[in-house]
């Protein structure tokens, strides 16, 4: 059989030809067809085996090559595999070593960029378009395919720079032989070397050649994509300095025509009742565009205080010198001026709370194809799957406003309410801490679900979560500190889907009374804002502004949270505040993020700015001392991005507890079902729960029609009966059958009331009138607490 001749080896090629294997002592060498392909050297008997039967197969990117002599030369992987292979020549031999040597450089090369990719995150948002897509593969690909060639030289050029120096010793070693017996072998391993190299130097022209082929092919592409992007820079560059205009003419335009409230330029003029109409729902105008906020000029700039302040601890500016040095914190002078500070008490074992939850699943959903419906709707009447929930209730997210306590303790041993309400100020803005990664939404809390939140132990206060309405949706929330201090709020939520953002609008006002003082602080919540919700990442931002009032002595903060601005220089999420007495003079000047830390500065000095005013609005001036941490974020849990990014006390919100009430949130099996990572079974037990809310809301109005008016029985029977209850609605209940009938059109078109009215009662909270905001409010009417040590529950409705 005639030997073919074997082609010159060249990178990337698949490389075939005969060699002799060394089998056993008993057969010695056997002539067997080997195959170089893909970094992996194979054998077989014959070429007729390629098909259906490989003999041994070796990895070269974990190989060692090692020449023995002329012909032979060996192939290990370590000790597992070792092949010992003879070529019929020497210059057979060098081409199959070149080919070996240039199919290891490869695979260990392709080894290793997989290895990279594996461990790389992409950080980049997806390409906009298909085109955008395959433009960037092809231009990856390219590059990659550039680089190996370049790797494939840098080979070839150690190898020619061996062969090169061995010809070049044999030339020398021919020089000094005298003509004799030996000069033909010594002319023979000339000509053998000058065919090695040869062999390696057509190698390396080959490669060279793909390289130049590779490259012209690919330059005019390249050329015409760089000037397209050359072009595209300029257009966006030249549309970014339109937008600046715009944006600066737009911001001299709002500042000529804007005047300065005045509740915002003399706190004291209102400070004598609650601001009439924040958080009313008519505030909001359904139809307002939100649009990127301009950047917004701050109401007051802060200086060093003179440095006679600092050396001086007497009366200034009428504040007492004892909450006036600035060598020591708001807290520390406090607690040291407070004889009546309770001492530290012996505690019990506290409980071990979990620290983990399941993680969550990487479940894919379309979120367009449910929301393109829903633009102009209440979020209660958009069909949500629990895809995009987080597996907590509302009730849960709000007893989350406690994450913070320990600025409440604080503050209950301050001694003057200035510095306390420094405190409560700090704690309302520390209760948005926990929003800024937690785009998943709380699941909407069933009527009559409750959560307890027992932290006696821990942090020395319960609190107590009841929803109480659902037409509208309304959570009552009650806790009480056994360190001098009660919280209680009724939040209704209110929020429009817009398309390209998300707004939720809590309406009510939030108290907190402290025991001792009798100080009682009444302020609202600000506008969260969801953005991205069709398109791109979702991201929350806080927006508005939050009076805090203090009913006892007239004192009052301001705060205001800042919405983002790309063209904004400030930091984002930002809050500033002021606290000022009745008098509406400034003593502490609040500045920092809602997502990290909050400072406070003493007010020392204050001045209305005159020049410094820009366009006519001027700016008060404040000298404050040296700013000092008031609060500040605690770090999230390890694995928190892959645990809904919960903080600790999120993490044990869900966690079973076997003496809470039938109707708390925890025996919820939905949610309990989504947090162990069972989605399916959680949208289903969802359905079942919402239709069970539906009858039993359908039932409790024909009793309240029923004892209403009996005669007209049949009419409210039908009328209920009538009813599309078939709506699409996220945990649509009875409040949502009411309104249904409440928007009904009559004769032309005008509106039909619902002839029936709901006669729910809230278990643990009853409503009454607030003295202090003049709202409706639910109030806690005590007995859970009881209930709960003696294990009685049968008042407790079956909701689950």
């Amino acid at each position: 059989m005639s030997e073919p001749k074997a082609p010159t080896p060249t990178p990337g090629d698949t490389y075939k030809g005969w060699l002799f294997k060394w089998t056993n002592y008993i057969k010695g060498y056997q002539r067997r067809w080997f195959v170089l392909s893909n970094g992996l050297l194979s054998y077989y008997r014959t070429q007729a085996e390629m098909g259906h039967t490989c003999r041994g197969t070796i990895n070269l990117a974990t190989a060692n090559i090692v020449v023995e002599d002329s012909c032979n030369f060996i192939i290990s992987n370590g000790g597992a595999q070792t092949y010992h292979l003879k070529a019929s020549s020497e210059v057979e031999r060098q081409r199959w070593i070149t080919a070996l040597e240039l199919a290891k450089a490869k695979a260990v090369r392709m080894q290793a960029e997989s290895d990279d990719s594996g461990d790389e995150c992409p950080m980049s948002p997806p390409p906009a378009g298909q085109s955008g897509a395959s433009r960037n593969s092809e231009v990856q690909s390219t590059l990659r395919t550039l680089g190996s060639k370049v790797e494939d030289l840098s080979t070839c050029n150690d190898l020619i720079a061996k062969h090169g120096s061995a010809l070049q010793r044999s030339l020398s070693e021919l020089e000094g032989v005298k003509l004799g017996g030996d000069t033909g072998d010594k002319i023979r391993q000339v000509t053998e070397r000058a065919t090695l190299f040869r062999i390696t130097s057509n190698a390396m022209i080959n490669t060279c050649r793909d390289f130049l082929a590779l490259a012209q092919a690919h330059s005019k592409r390249w050329q015409k994509a760089l000037q397209a992007e050359r072009e595209q820079r300029v257009r966006l560059e030249e549309t970014l300095e339109q937008l600046a205009k715009q944006h600066n003419h737009l911001e001299r335009a709002f500042r000529g025509a804007t005047v300065l409230p005045a509740s915002q330029s003399n706190p004291a003029t209102d400070s004598k009742g609650p601001s009439s109409g924040k958080g009313d729902a008519s505030d909001e105008d359904d139809e307002n565009e939100f649009f990127d906020a301009m950047e917004d000029v701050q109401e007051f700039i802060t200086v060093p205080a003179d440095p006679k302040y600092h050396r001086s601890g007497s009366n200034v500016s009428g504040i007492s010198s004892e909450i006036g040095m600035d060598d020591q914190s708001l807290d520390e002078q406090s607690l040291a001026s407070n004889p009546e500070s309770p001492q530290p008490q012996e505690l019990e074992p506290v409980k071990k709370r979990r620290t983990r939850i399941p993680d969550k699943p990487n479940y894919s959903l379309n979120l367009w194809s449910i929301m393109k419906n829903c633009i102009g709707k209440e979020l209660s009447k958009i069909p949500m799957p629990v895809n995009f929930n987080e597996p907590i209730s509302m009730l849960q997210r709000l007893s989350e406003d406690l994450e913070y306590s320990e600025l409440l303790d604080k503050a209950a041993k301050c001694q003057s309410s200035l510095e306390q309400l420094c405190y409560v100020a700090a704690f309302t803005v520390s209760s948005y801490s926990t929003t800024v990664h937690r785009t998943g939404k709380p699941f909407n809390p069933l009527l009559g679900e409750t959560f307890e939140l027992d932290r006696r132990y821990e942090s020395g206060y319960r609190s107590l979560c009841e929803q109480v309405s659902h037409h509208p949706p309304a959570a009552a929330h009650h806790a009480i500190s056994e360190r001098g201090w009660t919280l209680r709020q009724e939040i209704t939520l209110a929020s429009k889907f817009r398309g390209k953002y998300l707004s939720i609008m809590p309406l009510g006002s939030i108290h907190c009374i402290f025991e001792k003082s009798n100080n009682h602080y009444t302020w609202k919540k600000v506008t969260t804002t969801v953005h991205n919700i069709i398109v791109g990442k979702l991201w929350i931002d806080q927006s508005g502004e939050i009076d805090i009032i203090n009913h006892q002595t007239g004192d009052r903060c301001h705060l205001k949270f800042a919405p983002y601005s790309y063209f904004s220089r400030d930091v984002a999420r930002k809050v500033t505040g002021v606290v000022a007495d009745k008098e509406g003079k400034a003593h502490y000047v609040l500045s920092g993020t809602w997502d990290e830390k909050m400072e406070f500065s003493r007010v020392m000095q204050s001045s209305r700015g005159g020049e410094n005013g820009t366009e006519g609005r001027q700016k008060t001036v404040y000298q404050t001392l040296k700013a000092r941490e008031i609060w500040k974020k605690n770090p999230l849990p390890d694995g928190a991005e892959n645990m809904y990014y919960f903080s600790d006390l999120a993490l044990t919100l869900n966690e079973q507890e076997d003496s809470v009430a039938p109707t708390d949130s925890r025996r919820r099996p939905d949610q309990r079902l989504m947090e162990q990572g069972r989605w399916e079974e959680a949208n289903a037990e969802k359905q079942r729960l919402e239709e069970k809310q539906r009858s039993v809301r359908r039932e409790r109005e024909r009793e309240a029609a029923r004892t209403a008016n009996p005669t007209d029985e049949t009419v409210i029977e039908d009328s209920i009966n009538d009813t599309p209850l078939k709506i699409d609605a996220e945990e649509t209940t009875s409040s949502d059958i009411s309104s249904s009938i409440d928007g009904m059109e009559g004769p032309y078109g005008s509106p039909v009331k619902s002839a029936h009215q709901d006669n729910y009662r809230a278990l643990w909270f009853e409503r009454t009138d607030d003295p202090l905001t003049g709202e409706q409010t639910h109030v806690y009417k005590g007995g859970y607490w009881e209930a709960k040590d003696h294990g009685s529950w049968e008042i407790c409705p079956d909701i689950f």
